[in-house]
């Protein structure tokens, strides 16, 4: 029998959890979602700090491995993203950033009608439920929890105070719209325990019967009737099943697999899909290309005092310490994760008023993240570029649907990259050496004072740099007339019907800073989107007046409120809808 449902969303991550559960929300339209890995059971998800167990772990991570990066001495570099229910939210570092006002409204002066600050503003504080409390910027009734670190740490106290006396000034909210400074981090953490955005959002919709949730089923394409899309061929315990999509299908799947699937569906360069025998539906130089990340360089110090992390985890009483502050009080470092310390500043003094580094300040050390952490007392200082020039691709290596699609990061490749790189190791030693960090730092360890040269310091960030996690761009949003465009500014695919892409692929350019947050809020305006025009098409929700007007950002912030009261009345009118 055939198999259907209005909305098929590709991926149960940041984005895929908030579409489903908003798409089903006023009970009119039919959903499933498809999620490749398993539910999020694991008990290591849910325990802020267990991403160190998570990292690695091939059940719940897809563990990419990038191509040999000649810009990084020919190393392929890991790219852990997310396998469960929650995606790359359930294994994260659950730092809770939205970036800086100019990166959205430099997204509207890119020709993205309704994506600048003030546009998004709306659906940040919708999202949220922020214990900074209610305000012009922050929201309270949200699905998503920000909360605040509730205890202070020794260095991460010294590491503000060695900021100030640098000039950065000390900032109790990263998330306005202008981040310089210095502070603590707030986290995606409810109760000590981490609200990925499945918990946040899939977990009460769950019950709903017009919503259907499908685990280990991983999608193997996108299916067209013409240029309409129909349908996603997915496997599931070894067989090969199809789900028809009445309304739309959305690709959910992440910057690395939703370029895949369009590749693999007859959607991209057709050059490519011409190498690999692949019928092009629509030809799109653009998807897999502009892809961007964030690449991180760590600086490991050892401590002068036993205050670490390290030294709790290396002895049983300090483990049994930390277990109980958990069990008994959701509290302790099991609640809070690794990184605590921010500072957004400008490592380059240049012409760019803009902070143009991050810092993810940890009070362990390791090698790697998610390593296991060194037998001394250690901390880690690590520094990124925050709007890196270098661009990247993404490109299938067969027509075989479960085979990685060869990844090129092309780090380092400009000289403002460069140079923002040996500008944010000094910048980081600068740090360490002032007060009051100087009297608790014993020495560097890595890379060592031996390192002093800008050679010696590019050397050792292409040789140590790492991904901190945040892949995007490569289904960018833009004008039909930009070559590399793949999605409108209602992040619908140029030249096919019912097909859209919400996830980090859709940034034009890369937020100032983590992108799980901004992920979320491109699903919230997404699925506002889609019911709209689901809406329009079946009178229901807005008038065909009314859409005639939606390319207006006044119009969206309407609309965004208005479907809260329209759904919850279509709700109450016309009940459950169960899958066919």
């Amino acid at each position: 029998m055939d198999d259907y449902a209005d909305f098929v969303v590709v991926g149960g991550g940041s984005a895929g959890c908030v579409m489903a559960s908003r798409l089903s929300e006023n009970g009119k339209y039919s959903v499933c979602l498809l999620e490749a890995g398993p539910a999020d059971r694991n008990m290591w998800i849910h325990i802020p700090i267990g991403y160190g167990k998570t990292m690695f772990n091939p059940r719940l991570n897809w563990g990419f491995y990038t191509d040999p990066d000649h810009n990084m001495l020919d190393r392929r570099i890991y790219w852990p993203r997310g396998k469960t229910l929650g995606g790359s939210s359930s294994i994260n570092g659950l730092i809770y950033i939205r970036g800086q006002k100019e990166d959205y409204d430099h997204w509207a002066q890119l020709g993205n009608p309704g994506w600048g600050w003030e546009d998004c503003l709306p659906y940040f504080r919708k999202l949220e439920n922020n214990d900074l409390g209610p305000g012009p910027t922050h929201g309270t009734d949200g699905p998503l929890n920000a909360t605040s670190i509730p205890t202070r740490h020794e260095l991460v106290d010294a590491l503000i105070g060695a900021a100030n006396s640098l000039g950065v000034p000390t900032s109790k909210d990263f998330n306005t719209g202008d981040q310089r400074g210095a502070g603590y981090y707030q986290l995606t953490t409810r109760n000590g325990r981490r609200c990925s955005s499945a918990v946040a959002y899939l977990n009460p919709a769950r019950h709903r019967p017009n919503l259907r949730i499908e685990t280990e089923a991983q999608a193997m394409r996108v299916l067209f009737r013409g240029t309409k899309a129909s349908a996603i061929q997915y496997r599931q315990h070894g067989k090969i099943k199809t789900i028809n999509a009445r309304r739309e299908v959305i690709l959910c799947a992440g910057a690395l697999q939703s370029p895949q699937l369009l590749q693999l569906s007859g959607v991209g360069n057709a050059s490519l899909l011409k190498q690999f025998n692949i019928p092009v539906v629509h030809e799109l130089k653009g998807v897999g290309e502009n892809l961007q990340d964030h690449l991180q360089f760590r600086l490991i110090y050892e401590v002068s005092k036993p205050i670490t992390t390290n030294d709790l985890l290396r002895s049983w009483t300090g483990k049994a310490k930390m277990g109980l502050q958990w069990a008994l009080l959701r509290g302790g470092p099991l609640a809070i994760g690794i990184n605590q310390g921010a500072i957004f500043c400008n490592a380059l003094s240049d012409t760019d008023p803009r902070p143009d580094v991050q810092f993810h300040f940890g009070t362990l050390s390791a090698d790697m993240a998610g390593g296991k952490v060194h037998d001394f007392s250690g901390c880690t200082f690590s520094v990124c570029q925050l709007r890196p020039e270098s661009r990247g691709h993404l490109r299938i290596r067969s027509t075989d649907p479960f085979e990685a699609p060869a990844m090129q990061p092309n780090y380092l490749d400009t000289e403002r990259d460069r140079r923002t790189a040996i500008a944010g190791v000094r910048l980081t030693r600068g740090l360490a050496d002032a007060q009051p960090m100087q009297s608790l730092m014993k020495g560097e360890i890595k890379p060592g004072r031996d390192v002093q040269t800008d050679d010696d310091i590019l050397h050792f960030c292409r040789e140590n740099g790492a991904t901190i996690f945040h892949p995007s761009g490569t289904a960018k949003m833009g004008q039909e007339d930009d070559p590399m465009a793949v999605v409108d500014h209602r992040l619908r695919v140029y030249g096919v019907q019912g097909l859209r892409v919400v996830d980090a692929s859709i940034m034009p350019t890369l937020v100032s800073g983590n992108t799980n947050v901004p992920v979320i809020m491109i699903a919230e305006r997404a699925a506002a989107f889609a019911l709209e025009e689901a809406g329009t098409e079946d009178g229901s929700i807005v008038s065909t007046a009314a859409a005639a007007n939606a390319e207006s950002p006044a119009h969206e912030h309407a609309v965004a409120a208005r479907l809260q009261q329209n759904q919850a009345q279509a709700c109450n009118e016309s009940g459950a809808l169960q899958m066919t």
